[in-house]
């Protein structure tokens, strides 16, 4: 059976520098829809300022991650081969538009947080989702950025 490179091209001591970053954007990301949610049962502007806050830094983090995830999927062979790798990286692309339209509208609107920044803090939530489904599929069953030891 022939086995693919998969390793990490962008690494900091041999750990995925990609892997590392992209929790920050999923926690933003989610914690922007709970701020939403918030503001909808509470009517306080204190959560409109923490959402512009939250959708900011949600999309920040989520091109940080997305720069060093494309450098890995453009760097290594392996990675580029596993149709597991397109499919994360669209719905990553498009999480990262979202987060931007989400965070955008936040500065020039603040008025729209309900409903627009509600809906664009849920459908960012759910292509979290499915971004992250595939980045496990492609670290679960591809061992991609995986650092495999040799046997002693």
């Amino acid at each position: 059976l022939l086995r693919l490179d998969t390793g990490s091209a962008v690494a900091l001591v041999g750990h995925p520098i990609h892997v590392m970053m992209v929790h920050f954007p999923i926690a933003f990301v989610i914690a922007t829809l709970g701020v939403d949610v918030f503001y909808w049962f509470s009517g306080d502007p204190f959560w409109v300022r923490v959402g512009l806050w939250s959708a900011g830094f949600a999309f920040l983090t989520a091109l940080a991650a997305s720069v060093v995830g494309t450098a890995e999927l453009l760097l290594v062979r392996g990675i580029r081969l596993l149709e597991a790798s397109w499919s994360h990286a669209v719905a990553a692309m498009t999480l990262v538009a979202i987060a931007g339209a989400n965070w955008g509208l936040r500065l020039a609107y603040p008025e729209s947080t309900l409903p627009h920044g509600l809906v664009l803090s849920a459908m960012a939530s759910i292509m979290t989702g499915f971004a992250g489904w595939h980045g496990g599929n492609l670290v679960f069953d591809h061992g991609v950025g995986v650092l495999v030891s040799p046997k002693k």
